[in-house]
């Protein structure tokens, strides 16, 4: 079996800083080159991994400003489907755009949704829904409309978040900032119960940052630790008493609820979206509603098992589990052909 990974080319894979989609593509890409699967990731020429690497995009457009991301996208794509028999699979993790070369190659195209930017989209999606496979990334983020031939969550390596049974008494916002993620919620919650907050993630709405956030920032009560990477990322999890995941949106999974678990360290998010499928509540966080149901969660942070939390996340949202997932969707499309 020779399957090829389109990985986004916004960040690097694996990201440096940010880039959930460049994450999983590499955690995907490890975990099938591990079981001897013949592997070639297509992504930045910077990228890292054991696997085949294929590229002609040097630099991520999100990093450099010079890049026009159009035309970077058209040329990786492009670079893949002129090389679409060399593969029994194209597994894409990029969106609705390639998509579009679906009717013109022989090898099937999957593709996972990492969630909808637009309900626009969304007909594109529509339009190649018979000449292609899509898997969601949970069963909340599912279209009525579309055809789905599984849900495959999203996985960690669990190397990569160690366990910390002994946390240290902050709360922690870590994502990007942008009212869809709940960032003014979050320091409203730790206001409220009167604890430390720490913040971390990429600046997504500068205006938001500004207006909603930076007045907050005093170094004494709410630190704003900038757009982390990935050893300062396992720590902050790891320590807090808690994850506050405050989400204004349905969000389609939530990278950061999964790695926080995986530390051992619950998660109090509002009820939307795929969190219930996530998180088990009084188990391993607290579905709220609203800021003020979010405090009185954190009174409750004491009675939760942090290694249960642990146990938790590996049981549901671990690499191994992830590729296993795949495979067992690989074998299903191609046992069709």
């Amino acid at each position: 079996m020779k399957i090829a990974i389109l990985a986004s080319i916004a960040w690097r894979t694996p990201p440096r800083q940010y880039g959930p989609w460049e994450q999983v593509a590499s955690y995907l890409t490890e975990g099938l080159h591990q079981k001897g699967v013949d592997v070639t990731l297509f992504a930045t020429t910077d990228s890292i991994t054991s696997a085949k690497l294929q590229g002609v995009c040097q630099t991520p457009y999100a990093e450099d400003r010079e890049v026009d991301p159009k035309v970077a996208e058209c040329l990786h794509i492009s670079h893949l489907m002129e090389r679409s028999e060399e593969f029994d699979l194209i597994h894409n993790h990029f969106d609705f755009l390639p998509l579009t070369y679906s009717k013109l190659i022989k090898t099937p195209l999957l593709t996972t949704i990492h969630g909808f930017s637009s309900p626009k989209i969304l007909e594109v999606y529509r339009h190649y829904n018979s000449a292609t496979s899509y898997v969601s990334i949970s069963n909340a983020d599912r279209d009525s409309s579309l055809d789905y031939v599984a849900t495959v969550y999203n996985g960690v390596d669990g190397k990569d978040f160690p366990f910390e049974l002994h946390p240290q008494d902050y709360l922690l916002f870590f994502g990007r900032i942008h009212p869809d993620k709940g960032t003014s919620e979050a320091i409203e919650i730790a206001r409220k119960s009167g604890k430390v907050l720490i913040i971390a993630g990429l600046i997504q709405d500068d205006n938001y940052f500004e207006q909603k956030v930076k007045p907050f920032i005093n170094d004494r009560t709410v630190f704003y630790l900038g757009n982390v990477g990935p050893v300062e990322r396992k720590t902050l999890l790891g320590k807090a008493l808690a994850l506050l995941h405050p989400i204004l949106f349905d969000e389609p999974f939530g990278l950061s609820v999964a790695e926080s678990m995986f530390c051992g360290t619950p998660v109090i998010a509002f009820n939307r979206g795929s969190m219930h499928e996530l998180i088990v509540d009084g188990k391993s966080g607290f579905l709220v509603q609203n800021t003020d149901q979010a405090a009185e969660a954190v009174k409750k942070l004491p009675r939760l098992d942090r290694q249960h939390c642990r146990q938790w996340a590996r049981s549901m949202f671990s690499k191994e589990k992830m590729v296993d997932g795949y495979l067992t969707v690989y074998d299903k499309i191609l046992s069709l052909r």
